[in-house]
């Protein structure tokens, strides 16, 4: 697998809509958070890329703030937070979307950086592949589509590349290629979809991969922590 995840083509189970541990879709602030952004919009569709919008560029990117406390795992903490990773995102969009009546899992794939900062490299041991990578499944006029709200605009601007667009019809997913046309992400593995966070599974997954390294405690910083 290259730069595409497994379809899926199941119809929504009751699970996709309920809310979960983590996808606590019916808490306070994930209501909140999903009212404010969907006010005045009805259809489904135009929701779910609202939604997507406001999750990718409202809660910046930070990979350096990887928690080890279940609480900071869940879509009502997130919703509160300015920065975050690719996998809290993940869970905020989700539990955002069953909040607005529109089926949602958790996916998750393994994705190799192509433009890895040193810093962030050294934190993960020396490797460039990104486990357990989070996206979003969502069930929109009778099909599934995978969106990735990670990465925030104006970090996709440091990057070179064009922010990630959601249409609510097709994947969005990682850019193979940067604005230059040089490699920039692969997705190499796909781990499946999910009705709730599978945290221990993933923190395992991360001691396995990286070591302890990866869950030093972090200088603070969002955007600074992707500076060349």
């Amino acid at each position: 697998m290259t730069d595409s995840l497994t379809t899926t083509s199941d119809v929504p189970q009751p699970g996709d809509l309920a809310p979960a541990t983590f996808v606590d879709s019916d808490s306070a602030p994930v209501r909140a958070f999903t009212a404010r952004v969907t006010d005045g919009i009805d259809d489904p569709v135009d929701k779910a890329v609202a939604l997507f919008a406001a999750v990718r560029d409202e809660i910046w990117y930070d990979p350096f703030c990887l928690a080890t406390d279940p609480a900071a795992y869940r879509a009502s903490a997130i919703a509160a937070q300015g920065n975050n990773w690719c996998v809290p995102k993940a869970v905020l969009l989700t539990a955002a979307a069953r909040a607005a009546g529109i089926p949602a899992r958790l996916g998750f794939a393994d994705v190799r950086n192509h433009l890895n900062t040193a810093r962030l490299r050294a934190r993960m041991g020396g490797a460039d592949l990104f486990v357990f990578h989070g996206y979003t499944a969502l069930y929109l006029d009778g099909r599934w589509v995978k969106a990735t709200p990670a990465f925030n605009a104006e970090l996709c601007a440091r990057f070179g590349v064009d922010p990630i667009g959601f249409d609510g019809r097709t994947d969005a997913l990682m850019h193979p290629y940067d604005g230059a046309g040089d490699a920039y992400m692969e997705y190499v593995h796909d781990r499946g979809q999910y009705t709730d966070l599978p945290l221990d599974e993933l923190l395992a997954t991360f001691r396995e991969y990286y070591g302890d390294s990866m869950f030093e405690t972090a200088a603070a910083g969002g955007a600074d922590t992707f500076t060349r």
